[in-house]
């Protein structure tokens, strides 16, 4: 008797990515939707004023009646967001590479960019806008500041893990440091290195916000801010949800970029 090679059909394969999302985003919506009826719960039980908490449905009204404005402004942190994000991390490989490529300079660089990151980033916000004025340059100086940090720590993690007799291989056949830097330590540094990328996602939305806080005349931080001073606290909750759902979209970016660049690596939501 011989084995018949087991098919799937197109509708099988189908039936299991739907399972697969279905099983990975099914757990998470739920938890939401449970949380937002207990909030309109508790703000209509306790009679709660929405000048304090507003309910999920003024909040939904809100959204919808400053959905343009909402949208301009969604538009503007988004922009921000993706080119700090972008300079962030060319700056933070750098910054590694150069520590790890000459000693010298990396043993004097390295409790710098520790001490740097120690200084409180709000207290910089005042002093860009002063510097760079009220454009786009000081967000991004912000963004900058506060996400490259993870980046190169990342990245210097990575490299320094490589196992030594592989380094001793590698003088041994004459190789130099900049080739066991770009063929040895930089490949080995990658999964390190889109961990910190996913940490740098993150926080490179509150340095927008942060900038947009400290000086703007748009973006999702300005709105906050304005409305705040109108004590439309729907609003406020309307753009902190879409900027919420900016974090959220540039951490799956990251992360998509992470499988794309190092699929061997096992992530959190496997099996």
């Amino acid at each position: 008797m011989t084995d018949q090679p087991v098919t799937y059909s197109a509708d099988s394969r189908l039936a299991s990515i739907w399972s697969a999302a279905a099983a990975s985003w099914l757990p998470p919506i739920t938890l939401i939707l449970a949380i937002v009826v207990a909030w309109e719960a508790a703000v209509r039980i306790f009679s709660i004023s929405s000048f304090i908490i507003p309910a999920p449905t003024e909040v939904a009204k809100s959204l919808v009646a400053q959905w343009d404005t909402l949208m301009q402004a969604t538009l503007v942190t988004a922009g921000e967001i993706l080119f700090g994000f972008v300079v962030s991390v060319v700056v933070g490989i750098a910054i590694a590479l150069i520590i790890v490529r000459f000693d010298w300079l990396g043993r004097a660089l390295y409790p710098l960019v520790v001490l740097f990151q120690n200084v409180p980033k709000v207290a910089l916000a005042p002093i860009f806008i002063l510097w760079f004025g009220y454009g786009l340059a000081p967000k991004i100086g912000l963004i900058l500041v506060i996400a490259f940090f993870p980046v190169t720590l990342s990245m210097l993690a990575g490299m320094k893990s490589v196992d030594h007799s592989l380094l001793l291989l590698m003088n041994s056949v004459g190789a130099s440091r900049t080739q066991i830097l770009f063929r040895i330590l930089v490949p080995h540094s990658l999964p390190s290195l889109m961990a910190g990328t996913k940490i740098a996602a993150t926080l490179s939305v509150i340095g927008a916000i942060v900038g947009e806080f400290a000086g703007a005349s748009d973006g999702l931080g300005y709105i906050i801010q304005f409305a705040s001073t109108q004590l439309d606290t729907a609003l406020v909750f309307a753009a902190l949800l879409l900027v919420s759902v900016l974090g959220v979209a540039f951490y799956y970016a990251a992360e998509i970029l992470e499988r794309i660049v190092v699929p061997w690596r096992p992530k959190f939501n496997d099996a």
